[in-house]
């Protein structure tokens, strides 16, 4: 059966299986002066979290941070000095960036909308998941596919929870909303229990507005998560911890770090796992009482990758307590200062994005949660300097109508095909075939494609969608292959045949160990993920780029026409090919080039890491011969990185299916 496993299987663990929290039905009211101090509280309290979290990020593994409270900005007070106000850092500047993109294009911007402007302004300083979600953009994917765990291998890493809390905050006292909006975006990056703690925070983010008490809002962001959701389980592990030691947050911080890490399976053990560091940020907030200073302390303390439970949870504590409930020696740190960071936001992360005004920052969410909220059936009234902001509890949020491009079906004759153009961002519109004409054997009904191909070739078909509002058609190439034979091969052709495990562990590798397989054996096995799925052409310490070559031999000639490369995960460092090839062994047994031949769709056009794609499909045709050897072989690069032994590993790549076909 050739079934893609879809990624609305586990999509649909966030925003169809959302919890609907219990707001009651009645309007909410908020007077537009007291919302604004709200919204100023949470831009400062983030931008104190992550610039005073900084020092600490990634330093308390092993063991939590000393108890030498407060700790103070440290080394970043000399920061903030040269900058004269608060600098951009990951924590804040893509909430800016997509603050920026409400502004440009409403307050409910489309995945397409958000993806152009990833692909614009991110060109440095992303890692894990925001890193794969990029290389994905760029090879011409759009969300929910590049947070999806068939292709984003980081898609459980903590990327985010600290990236999304604008959509909760531009929606105040909309607790549903707020929580599926966060799920929807944290799908950008993201895949399954990945995306619930951005879920709860969502949740707690927005009730925070109408609620003081840190212990109900936590207990509002658990009534947001998927009932059977693996955060929710830790979540009231960490209650349980707080109760059992309330006095000794050192041993609950133990238990938990045991358990969550110590224990965590090989595959999704990282420092940055989001499971790990949600429970991290609900422990902060159990220990720290609602105190703002107190909670600052216990999230760096707690550590792991501490400055962003810092920023967000001091962006919560910023909701809660508004900007007069802020510290004033946090936000007015350097003498002379007359306004919170000197009303500068500094852009030093990303390409081409504004300096700002840290109050006009404020304003525009103002005006864009206003604008959200009256759209959602709220109401302005009142004369203006008190007017007052009524909101409707029972909004939801529908995602905008649009196409979601990922991988088409892989499909070939003979076998039966169950496939949806569909996720669930879109599975609830109208879906027709408007135009061209299916593969034979194959029907299109309600955006799935289903039956078994009987002819190989291309077909282009163009789909409409629509709302009843909206409506959008797009163009879509399919394609039929004949049966991929490369099981049949008597030799696997490879200038690499075994992973140097001991140069893999020299590097600075960012997946579990049971990810990679030892010898090249693995690429005719069908299998393109999970464990002992990715084969590394890793061999040597020397800094040096090298020609790979991947193929096969037969005892007797076969007629071919087509190749797939399918890849691996990939390292900051390389994993790619830069250049790619396809020769074949001709009747006196020489390699000889492959001519006309075309890679579908074309490797990236620069070998720099933002534009690579984890676990992709290229497809190369060329006209038909016959040869009984034929082989992939390109050039490899190492990339420049701060982790002083992979400065001394070859070039490398990262595959995990060569097809060949008729």
């Amino acid at each position: 059966m050739m079934k893609r496993k879809n990624t609305a299987i586990l999509y649909i663990l966030g925003i169809f299986l959302i919890p609907m929290v219990s707001v009651g039905n009645k309007p909410t009211r908020i007077s537009v002066s007291n919302l604004r101090d709200k919204i100023a509280g949470e831009w400062i309290g983030q931008m104190i979290g992550n610039i005073y979290g900084l020092p600490h990020e990634c330093k308390y593994i092993n063991e939590p941070g000393a108890e030498k409270w407060p700790y103070g900005y440290s080394k970043n007070l000399d920061k903030l000095k040269k900058f004269d106000g608060a600098f951009s850092d990951d924590d804040t500047d893509v909430e800016y960036m997509y603050l920026l993109q409400m502004k440009k294009s409403g307050p409910e911007p489309s995945y397409g909308q958000l993806r152009e402007a990833w692909m614009y302004h991110i060109n440095d300083r992303v890692w894990l998941a925001n890193r794969g979600a990029l290389g994905l953009m760029h090879f011409g994917y759009t969300p929910p596919f590049t947070g999806s765990k068939e292709l984003n291998p980081h898609w459980y890493q903590i990327d985010p929870q600290l990236i999304n809390e604008i959509w909760a905050v531009t929606a105040p006292g909309m607790i549903n909303y707020a929580a599926s909006k966060s799920d929807w975006a944290a799908r950008i990056t993201s895949d399954d229990w990945g995306v619930e703690p951005t879920i709860f925070y969502g949740a707690m983010y927005s009730a925070a507005y109408f609620e003081k008490d840190i212990k109900k809002l936590i207990e509002i962001g658990l009534k947001a998560l998927p009932v059977n959701g693996r955060f929710l389980a830790t979540a009231k592990d960490m209650i349980a911890l707080h109760a059992k030691y309330p006095t000794d947050w050192k041993a609950a911080r133990k238990e938990m770090a045991q358990k969550y890490y110590i224990d965590e399976p090989d595959m999704t053990k990282t420092i940055w796992n989001a499971n790990l560091n949600g429970a991290c940020a609900v422990l902060a907030m159990l220990y720290g009482e609602g105190n703002f200073q107190r909670t600052l302390d216990f999230s760096c303390a707690i550590g792991f990758d501490c400055d962003n439970q810092a920023a967000t949870v001091a962006g919560l504590m910023g909701v809660i307590n508004g900007m007069k409930g802020l510290p004033e020696n946090l936000y007015l740190p350097i003498d002379g200062w007359k306004m919170p960071f000197n009303d500068k936001y500094i852009n030093i992360t990303r390409y081409d994005l504004p300096d700002g005004k840290i109050s006009e920052m404020i304003d525009q969410t103002l005006k864009t949660t206003i604008e959200l909220v009256v759209s959602k059936g709220g109401k302005l009234s009142g004369k203006p300097g008190s007017e007052v902001l009524t909101i409707n509890p029972e909004a939801v949020f529908n995602a905008p109508v649009e196409f979601c491009l990922g991988p088409l079906p892989q499909m070939e004759t003979g076998k039966p095909v169950d496939y949806n153009f569909y996720t669930p961002a879109n599975k609830m519109y109208n879906w027709s075939l408007i135009a061209g004409k299916l593969p034979e054997g194959l029907t299109f009904t309600k955006g799935k494609l289903t039956g078994t191909p009987s002819v190989p070739g291309y077909s282009k078909i163009t789909l409409l969608l629509e709302n009843g509002k909206d409506k959008i058609t797009r163009d879509f190439n399919l394609l039929v292959r004949s049966a991929n034979f490369a099981s049949t091969a008597d030799t696997i052709l490879a200038n690499v045949r075994q992973l140097n495990e001991a140069v893999l562990d020299s590097c600075w590798y960012t997946f579990g160990k049971s990810m990679y397989a030892k010898n090249v054996n693995v690429i005719n096995d069908g299998k393109t993920s999970g464990a002992g799925s990715v084969f590394y052409s890793l061999a040597a310490k020397s800094k040096i780029p090298k020609v790979d070559y991947y193929g096969y031999g037969w005892k007797t000639p076969q007629k071919i026409s087509m190749m797939a490369l399918h890849t691996g995960c990939l390292e900051e460092f390389g994993g790619w090919f830069t250049s790619l090839n396809v020769q074949y062994q001709n009747e006196a047994g020489k390699w000889t080039p492959v001519e006309k031949l075309t890679i579908t769709p074309a490797l990236p056009a620069t070998d720099i890491v933002f534009f690579q794609p984890h676990f992709v499909e290229y497809v190369i045709s060329f006209p038909p011969l016959e040869t009984k050897a034929i082989r992939i072989i390109g050039d490899t690069k190492i990339q420049d990185h701060w982790n002083k032994y992979t400065k001394h590993v070859s070039g490398f790549t990262s595959v995990t299916e060569l097809s060949v076909y008729h």
